[in-house]
């Protein structure tokens, strides 16, 4: 009979239990694991390598991963210090992600998010596409270079589920009388369109100009594999209108909204408006601004769904009453609560509560403090964690890579890199000193036990005994430090579990310096008054005194005084 260790690896594979399993039952366990650990079994062995990187596989596993609220802070400047782009992962039990995205430069505009891939603007002449779990990425050319104006809101990101297809959409700017190049100028008539796997972009001609500053204002979303945006329509109750594109026929339709009329406060200000994707369906959310605070919303929050696509059919989904402290937008809806920005710089979750449509705002929960990053200026997505693949586009014409260095290589970011390395530093030092100083209580306790027989006094040596006790530096666990960048709300907290560590150790260190010095003074004090009335025969010879004597003070530290 063959051994084991000397079976070939493929035949040990091919004997491996769980490979005697139905294939079906094999994936279906594997339908349970996150994508972190499917890379990982992909090692294992070529069957699970072939099942795990097949396509059908891919799609099945992208029906059954967990949905995520993707928060996305861009990158900007806070009184002159860059802030880089930045991105917290809320999942179905409301824990926030620790890490950073590798995925996401810190100069990076987000774009759009499917199917656990995220579109990415970058300020070179290329859009990124990547997994967000995977960290596969490619860079697509942009359909215009050196476009004045562009902006990172006017690109969509979307699939369609009929042709399979991944597609980029570009709202691209009218052009200037006497301008060499298209410049955006508010109107735009032009639906630039890019097919991931084709040549070139297409351009797709609107059925009439439409408002840049919509987009801009109130965001476009792609569900189903069509895209939806806001349009002007003065003679409408809402004023706006919804405008479609259909991913697969690359044809226009409008929406109207309802005909009900959103409620306005005679002391309101202006009312915005915004499109968004809840539940996998369009929703279109819309509140007055506080007239002197265009910044806060007073009154209500009305969300309504667009119920039935061919009928143009809505209903009120949410009328949520809140204080006027909350700041515009993005709405996000992830489960049975809402995210919302405040003017304290925290952004919050209520549970969402009540009948019909009358909803009230309730168990709130603080979810994160945003600052340094502005308010208002928050973008969010529901994702997934998936394993679509990117190495079937990379041969395309359009494919680039940036002629110009970008990421964390970039100049600006070096002070924010030694900022990041100091604090590693600092608590490689802490951890290096809380050994040290754990190593040099136990020897003065080893010495102080070895010179307890010298004291003759059972009180003071017991007062010694009791005392010796303390001197053992209780500093807390050292946890490996994590080898992946923390995204900046866990870098936050990371600094101050290092200032309170910093503090701790000063704490315990005094008050061990403090029992060390009162063990040490006791017990030179009891040897003097030994060697004193040793010449009266007090059952200690003078020699073995006066090396007691020495030892003593070979134990003070040369911090105490």
């Amino acid at each position: 009979m063959v051994s084991e260790e000397i079976k070939p690896k493929k035949q040990r594979d091919e004997e491996c239990i769980i490979n005697c399993l139905p294939g079906e039952l094999i994936e279906r366990i594997f339908f349970k694991l996150p994508v972190s650990t499917l890379l990982r079994c992909t090692g294992v062995c070529e069957q699970w390598h072939k099942i795990i990187r097949g396509p059908q596989f891919v799609t099945s596993h992208l029906q059954h991963a967990p949905h995520y609220a993707l928060l996305f802070f861009p990158q900007e400047s806070v009184s002159g210090e860059p802030h880089p782009a930045d991105a917290i992962l809320i999942d179905e039990a409301w824990s926030l992600s620790t890490y950073a995205v590798p995925v996401i430069g810190p100069d990076d505009f987000l774009c759009g998010s499917c199917n656990g891939l995220l579109c990415l603007y970058t300020k070179s002449s290329t859009l990124k596409i990547a997994n967000l779990a995977t960290g596969e990425f490619l860079h697509l050319e942009k359909p215009v270079k050196n476009l004045r104006g562009d902006h990172f809101l006017f690109y969509n990101f979307g699939f369609h589920p009929l042709t399979k297809e991944y597609k980029i959409t570009h709202f691209l700017g009218d052009s200037i009388e006497g301008r060499p190049r298209p410049h955006n100028n508010n109107r735009f008539s032009v639906v630039q369109v890019y097919t991931l796997g084709d040549e070139k972009w297409r351009d797709i001609k609107t059925p009439e100009a439409l408002s840049l500053n919509c987009v801009k204002n109130s965001g476009a979303v792609t569900i189903d594999g069509t895209l939806y945006w806001l349009i002007e329509d003065v003679v409408a109750s809402w004023q706006h209108a919804v405008m479609t594109f259909d991913l697969c026929g690359e044809s226009f339709a409008q929406i109207q909204l309802p005909a009900t009329k959103p409620d306005d406060f005679a002391a309101g200000g202006s009312r915005r408006y915004w499109i968004r994707e809840m539940d996998g369906k369009v929703c279109v959310a819309t509140a007055q601004t506080c007239p002197s605070l265009p910044r806060w919303l007073v009154g209500k929050l009305q969300i309504w769904e667009l119920e039935n696509k061919t009928e143009q059919r809505w209903i009120q989904k949410y009328n949520i009453q809140y204080s006027p402290d909350y700041i515009p937008g993005p709405n996000l809806v992830h489960g049975d609560k809402i995210i919302l920005q405040r003017c304290d710089g925290n952004l919050y979750s209520y549970e969402l509560l009540g009948e019909n449509f009358n909803t009230e705002l309730c168990k709130m929960a603080k979810l994160l403090d945003f600052s340094p990053h502005k308010p208002d200026n928050m973008q969010s997505y529901i994702c997934v964690k998936s394993l679509v693949r990117l190495d079937v586009y990379k041969k395309t014409a359009i494919v680039r890579r940036p002629k110009q260095r970008e990421g964390w290589e970039l100049k600006k970011w070096e002070a924010w890199e030694h900022e990041l390395s100091e604090n590693e530093r600092m608590w490689s030092d802490t951890h290096r000193d809380e050994h040290k100083e754990t190593a040099r209580a136990q020897r003065y306790r080893m010495m102080i036990n070895n010179l307890l027989p010298h004291i003759l006094d059972d009180t003071i040596r017991q007062e010694i005994s009791m005392n010796i006790n303390q001197i053992s530096p209780n500093f807390p666990d050292q946890q490996p430090r994590p080898i992946r960048r923390l995204n900046w709300v866990a870098q936050k907290q990371d600094l101050q579990n290092l200032n309170a560590r910093m503090k701790k150790y000063n704490t315990i260190m005094k008050a061990t310096d403090e029992v060390t010095s009162s063990i040490i003074s006791m017990m030179g004090g009891a040897i003097e008054d030994q060697k004193r009335a040793s010449s009266s025969n007090a059952g200690i010879s003078s020699h073995n005194l006066s090396e007691a004597d020495d030892d003593v003070k070979t134990l003070i530290p040369e911090s105490l005084p």
